[in-house]
Formats: structure tokens, sequence, C-alpha cells
């Protein structure tokens, strides 16, 4: 496995009138490797995923994925761009009119304009690899609970085999052992297809299952980044107040004392 960066963020900078939501991120993924990025509600996490993937343009800073500088892209160089993303969203983002596998073939269809019948073949592969029948292909995402829903998004964002596949909050509303079968498909998937993945999540034990390496955002920052197994001695007391969930610490909530 290469071991060279395959996203690279330089000094990514994020503002929204007077609040300043990303200060200058650096963070690099190795090719092949899982990252998952851990912090608090209203760090940067979804700010940093949504200016990787060009929904949102850094006001300064540089974003290379496999060399190429990918902000600013527009039209078709932007469409190229996105074929090699995979996205499994927070809350599954299935369309309610379409029967499950044509949400798993969305992309197949309409991005790629394959044909019908060859798309619903690979969507029901697909459905296949995450544990679900052909039966559930036919069904409409309000039939279905959230555990399978999660696996439909996550069916969805592997039907075109990418290259880079982006997790957010994976197993958010989901009981722990649902979370734990979303963890192991994830797993299971991501080594399926050699992929790299970059994950946005708040819960430690998905951060610890499908992590090569963890980076944490804090006040729009990286504030640090190693392999999944050394963030128990990370020697960072903001990461090990965050991994315990103490609420004494360097990071202090704006909440009201009584």
């Amino acid at each position: 496995m290469s071991e060279a960066a395959h996203i690279v963020l330089e000094d990514v900078r994020k503002s929204f009138g007077p609040k300043h939501v990303l200060n200058g991120i650096d963070l690099s993924v190795k090719r092949g490797h899982s990252l998952v990025v851990i912090g608090g509600s209203g760090t940067g996490k979804s700010v940093m995923l949504k200016c990787i993937l060009g929904l949102l343009s850094p006001d300064s800073g540089k974003i290379t994925v496999g060399g190429e500088n990918v902000i600013g892209l527009k039209g078709r160089e932007r469409d190229k761009l996105m074929t090699r993303f995979g996205m499994l969203f927070q809350g599954a983002a299935l369309f309610d009119s379409l029967a499950v596998w044509e949400n798993v073939a969305f992309g197949l269809i309409q991005g790629q304009k394959m044909p019908r019948a060859q798309a619903r073949d690979i969507a029901f592969a697909k459905l296949a690899q995450v544990g679900l029948g052909a039966e559930v292909g036919e069904l409409h995402p309000a039939e279905l609970s959230g555990g399978m829903q999660k696996r439909v998004g996550l069916a969805r964002a592997i039907a075109a085999d990418p290259e880079i596949i982006f997790f957010d909050e994976p197993t958010t509303g989901l009981d722990p052992i649902m979370a734990d079968v979303i963890n192991d498909l994830i797993v299971a998937c991501v080594k399926q297809l050699g992929a790299t993945t970059v994950s946005i999540t708040h819960d430690m034990a998905s951060a610890r299952k499908i992590a090569d390496d963890i980076a944490m955002i804090y006040k729009g920052e990286i504030i640090w980044q190693g392999a999944a197994g050394q963030i128990d001695t990370s020697g960072s007391a903001h990461v090990d107040q965050f991994i315990h969930g103490r609420a004494d610490g360097p990071i202090q909530m704006d909440v009201l004392r009584p």
C-alpha cells in the first residue's frame, strides 16, 4: 500500500461574516487509508468536509486530491472530480419518491448516464454487499428502519466504486449494536474497494473501529493527528478530554452553570 498523500489541505481558512470557522486547517490523508476527524459540534468538521467536496469554497489555502488543486473547479472539471467521490450522508438523505434500488443507482443513472437495466444490476449487487436482499430494493425508504436506510446510503456511496469515500457522522441516530454493524460494513466495503476515506464523527467507538488514522479539530484547527492506536497516548489534554467524554478540561462548553 502506498503511503503517498491522496488528499492534502494546507492552511485552509473559511469564515462566514465575522465568524471564523476554519482557522488554517493542515491535514494529510494517505492513499488507501481511513482517516477519522473527531471533534465537538461547531468545531468546523462539516465545513471542512464541504470544502474538500467543493460544496464550499475556502477563503484561502490549498486543497489537492491526487496532487491536483481542486479549489475553484467548475463545469466539466468539477463533474469529473465528483465521479471520484462517494458520500454517506448523516441522515442517509434518500429520495422518498424513488425505490431503494433507484436511490442506490441514482449517481450511475443521472451522473454517468448508465442504462437503467445495467445500473439496476449494480444497485442490487451493492445492496447484497451491505447485507440487504433483493426484496429490499423494490421498497421505498419510508418502509425501512433507520439502520436499513443507513445501509442503503452506504450501498449508494460505493455504487460507482469510488476512489475516495466521505462519511458524515455514519452512526448518528443508531443504537450501539446497529452502529457496530454499520462500522463493520464500512470497514469491509472500504477494504474491498481499496478506497481512501475521510469520516467525521464524535462517536469514539466508531472512530476506533473504522480509523487507520485520527485527527482532532478544535476551534477550526487540527490540534492532533496520528495513528488510531496512538489516540490514548496523544499527550494532548484536549484529545484526552474528548475521547473520555469529561466535562472538566480545556474544552469548555457554552452552557449556563446553575
